[in-house]
């Protein structure tokens, strides 16, 4: 029973730490800043453990000792899944700073139970070990079950309980699945108390089951997945009235969003300067977009272009999934049209990829918090040079200032796009008059020089947004990122 406690226990560690990453996703984003702190602050709360199970150990250990040890990290991982929202929200509200509010996320969310946890293993080696004789042999195979239930926790997180549930009911099992292993080993002491706890979580269970039901009646859907944690929902749109149905991975920005009264229309303002390629390549045929999401600019381009040829590559399945069920996407109904999705990390598609683009739409960055390194490097510009026409344009998507610290983000990305392409230009699409504003920043870069676009032939609403141009130079005061350094977490806005 002991060797099954330690094992179960491993599980759960890992199980824990690897849901923490998606509960913090809507409020502290998914980069690497998120997984430091989670990784950082669960080792020391382990540690922590290790210490103080083994002075608890040195007093006495005993079954009843080691199952309520287990039964309370149980409740701790349960108040998680109650306290998460509350707690991220005030800290997402009063916290300035990603590194210090994931430290305090981590260490008010995560810590207690990790430490818990932590003091399972040397109070159960105590218990199991009958002479110093053996005491090594007990001792390594002991950790040894730890270690292998933490790898096959991290593979049952992240190949399958992560991708087919919600982080909120995992955690709620966990309580569970710790309160019935507290039973099993001690079911004389406090079962009354045990009963009542596993009871709650079952009725909690049930009614999260029938919440998220009547959520998911009214379109608002939270769904985990391999890659994201996204959340779908209706809303209105401050500025009109206008009901939309939105789309968001991180904190603070929308991903994708459609207008319920008109699905094609471009809904985001900085999906609107997407079109901006039809200036400079107004013959432009052959389309890829990098970063599907709720494929609204895919819409756009399939009701526009009628001999279009497009590519759009999204790593994860489920925005493609959503984008048809939620977002009106249906690229089956297309006549004289080639659209092909490819469900792939981008950097692979491009690195695999010898069909040069006449436009090329980088939008794969799900929020400030969240930016892919990999296709923000030299070696990936490179790539996409190598994928667009002599006089085809690249497109893309971030969010930054131009100035100052906030703009570190932009200027680093212009000093490696400046490194490969001839020419690029800034717009600035929610006030191109305030260079310290964090706000989406559209680039288009070309392998020669970019089509003069200032002679007023076009639409009028794309000629407008030419006075979102920035016309001043911007300082390239950052080193061009690569493969081997980009340190796009310290730059974020």
């Amino acid at each position: 029973m002991l060797e099954l406690t330690v094992f179960l226990c491993g599980a759960v560690v890992m199980i824990l730490e690897l849901t923490g990453s998606r509960i913090m996703a809507p409020f502290l984003g998914t980069s690497l800043v998120v997984w430091t702190g989670l990784i950082g602050v669960v080792l020391a709360a382990l540690s922590i453990g290790y210490w103080w199970g083994g002075q608890l150990a040195d007093k006495g250990p005993t079954r009843s000792g080691l199952a309520w040890i287990v039964f309370w990290a149980g409740v701790l991982i349960a108040l998680t899944a109650v306290l998460q929202a509350p707690v991220l929200r005030l800290i997402q509200g009063h916290v300035p700073g990603l590194h210090l509010g994931v430290l305090l996320a981590t260490v008010s969310l995560f810590g207690p139970a990790s430490i818990l946890l932590g003091m399972i293993a040397p109070y159960a080696v105590k218990m199991k070990l009958a002479s110093l004789e053996h005491s090594g042999a007990v001792v390594g195979r002991m950790y040894a079950l730890s270690t292998i239930g933490s790898i096959v926790g991290t593979f049952l997180a992240g190949f399958v309980l992560l991708s087919f549930f919600g982080s909120l009911p995992i955690l709620l099992v966990l309580g569970a699945v710790m309160a019935l292993l507290a039973m099993a080993l001690s079911p004389r002491s406090g079962m009354v108390v045990k009963s009542a706890f596993l009871a709650s979580l079952i009725v909690g269970g049930f009614l999260h089951v029938q919440y998220r039901q009547a959520l998911a009646a009214q379109g608002y859907f939270d769904l985990d997945t391999a890659y994201n944690r996204i959340i779908v929902a209706e809303a209105e749109e401050e500025s009109s009235g206008r009901r939309m149905r939105i789309m968001s991975t991180g904190p603070g920005w929308l991903q994708s969003a459609m207008y319920l009264d008109d699905p094609v229309e471009l809904a985001l303002p900085y999906t609107r300067f997407f079109r901006l390629a039809e200036l400079y390549v107004p013959d432009y045929r052959r389309v890829l977009m990098v970063g599907g999401g709720g494929y609204s600019f895919p819409k756009h381009l399939m009701r526009t272009r009628a001999d279009l040829d497009l590519d759009v590559v999204e790593i994860d399945p489920v925005f493609t999934r959503l984008a048809r069920n939620h977002f009106g996407f249906d690229p089956s109904g297309t006549t004289g049209q080639r659209i092909e999705l490819h469900h792939q990390d981008a950097r692979r598609f491009l690195n695999r990829t010898h069909a040069p683009y006449d436009v090329i739409i980088l939008d794969a960055f799900s929020s400030h918090y969240s930016v892919p390194f990999q296709l923000t490097t030299v070696e990936a510009m490179e790539r996409i040079s190598a994928n667009l026409t002599d006089r085809g344009v690249v497109v893309a998507n971030l969010i930054s200032a131009v100035s100052g610290l906030e703009g570190r983000m932009l200027r680093a990305l212009l000093a490696t796009m400046d490194a490969v392409f001839t020419q690029v230009e800034t717009f600035l699409v929610a006030d191109p008059a305030d260079p310290e504003r964090v706000q989406n920043i559209v680039l288009i870069a070309g392998n020669s020089p970019l089509r003069d676009v200032g002679s007023g032939h076009g639409p009028p609403e794309l000629i407008a947004k030419l006075d979102h141009r920035w016309p001043h130079s911007i300082p390239r005061d950052l080193p061009v990122l690569t493969d081997a350094l980009a340190p796009v977490e310290r730059y974020l806005p």
